[in-house]
């Protein structure tokens, strides 16, 4: 089994009053809630526990798009993965996603992607997501009526940009170029494609076509996304797909502590910010007429912050065991965990998991702590799973003789780092 350190990059500083005086954490947040300078801080901090995560051994680092919001505040997500890219040596670049019918044209994906599995060393994962509403819709005026249509064209454009080797023309509905021909081209050929979804028919007919992994980004939990990877399941074995549980990746909420009682001290309150602040989504930017199409209507298939009482505003209510038990989060002991995410991964029947250890405002040396605690006593147990399939949705990269070693990054004198990573003391300072 595969486990993906992932980091949703969430602003730290919203105020307890939050909820009460603004409507929605997307779209319409007050800009004067940023403080550019607390940013600097932040970025550079949130980039240091993905490279931690590397250090523990996790063999994904997860970022993603989102605009305009103060949940997740990267929408250059190719940033990010740049300089993970740069400064990383062996784990995969999990870029969940580029929201491709963003681009126009959809070739500056194709172009961005291809550097990176160059920096890289052939480690990317593309991802390709549709979008929320609230990104596409909302705060970047896309026509839901034609998000979907411009999505397929500006895939299929962008892998026969990767793939022909000659200058073609692309005369479609949505995109016209005279001259297609890509500089820089993958390592990969095509890098495993990943397409993050929150439950629609077409989504799952799209990853059976194509062969390409589905990704259910899930902050409703394991218990209530078991219906939905059923459901996903259930569509590949009618369109006569092979099962591997590689070809699916379910996103979770974990936290881990020496006792079952420390976790709550320790992630209670981080736990209750996310939910309560980060996920305040108004409700009418949530599904704009057009996004759902009727095949998921008819299916019965809602996006997951529809509604004033979707699952996101009722779990800020619970109480911390209800949050366990109904599956928003993983949390506990290593013991405790172990049992979780053995039930998360067997009964979603998922061969990656995409684990989200820093949530709400939770401080670096708290998230370095609970990452390590959970590489290092949980993961190696959970690692057998699913070994009888092979994994065809992870990068092969370049042997590691071949590719480009970074040089140290040095102060401003000259002088080369600490050869021990800074926050190990930290995370044994927490744990003591």
């Amino acid at each position: 089994m595969k486990f993906h350190w992932f980091n949703l990059m969430p602003w730290p500083y919203l105020p307890d009053d939050f909820t009460e005086k603004h409507r929605s954490v997307w779209v319409d947040v007050d800009s004067r809630l940023f403080d550019a300078r607390k940013a600097n801080r932040v970025y550079n901090d949130y980039l240091d526990l993905l490279e931690f995560a590397e250090d523990q051994g996790y063999d994904g680092l997860g970022i993603n798009e989102h605009h305009q919001n103060a949940y997740g505040m990267m929408p250059s997500p190719q940033l990010m993965a740049a300089t993970l890219a740069r400064r990383t040596r062996e784990a995969s670049i999990l870029l969940l996603g580029q929201s491709i019918a963003l681009y126009d044209p959809p070739t500056r994906v194709a172009e961005e992607m291809a550097m990176i599995d160059c920096i890289s060393g052939g480690r990317l994962i593309s991802g390709f997501p549709v979008g929320s509403s609230m990104d596409d819709n909302y705060a970047c005026g896309v026509n839901p009526a034609t998000l979907r249509e411009k999505y397929h064209e500006a895939h299929d454009l962008i892998r026969r940009a990767w793939s022909d080797p000659d200058v073609f023309a692309w005369n479609g509905k949505h995109y016209k170029m005279r001259y297609v021909n890509l500089w820089p081209r993958p390592i990969q050929n095509p890098p495993p494609i990943w397409v993050p979804g929150g439950g629609s028919v077409e989504t799952w007919d799209f990853c059976a076509k194509h062969q390409y992994n589905y990704s259910y980004l899930s902050f409703t939990g394991y218990i209530r996304g078991a219906q939905l990877m059923e459901g996903f399941w259930r569509r590949m074995e009618e369109l006569g797909a092979e099962f591997n549980p590689y070809q699916a990746a379910f996103a979770q909420q974990i936290c881990v502590a020496e006792t079952d009682a420390e976790a709550q001290r320790l992630y209670e309150k981080h736990a209750r910010y996310f939910f309560s602040r980060c996920l305040h989504v108004y409700p009418g930017f949530a599904d704009a007429p057009g996004y759902r199409t009727e095949a998921t209507l008819r299916a019965g298939l809602a996006t997951q912050m529809a509604g004033q009482s979707s699952a996101l505003n009722q779990a800020a209510s619970l109480s911390w065991q209800e949050m366990i038990d109904k599956g928003y989060i993983v949390a506990g002991s290593p013991d405790s965990v172990l049992e979780q995410m053995t039930r998360v991964a067997t009964s979603l029947k998922v061969g990656h998991l995409v684990c989200l250890l820093h949530f709400g405002d939770m401080p670096n040396e708290l998230c370095r702590y609970s990452t390590e605690m959970l590489a290092t006593r949980v993961l190696p147990k959970l690692r057998p799973l699913w070994s009888e399939y092979e994994d065809h949705w992870s990068p092969k990269p370049m042997p590691r003789d071949d590719r480009a070693v970074p040089r140290a990054v040095t102060d401003k004198r000259g002088s080369a780092p600490a050869t021990t990573h800074p926050v190990a003391a930290e995370a044994r300072e927490v744990r003591s």
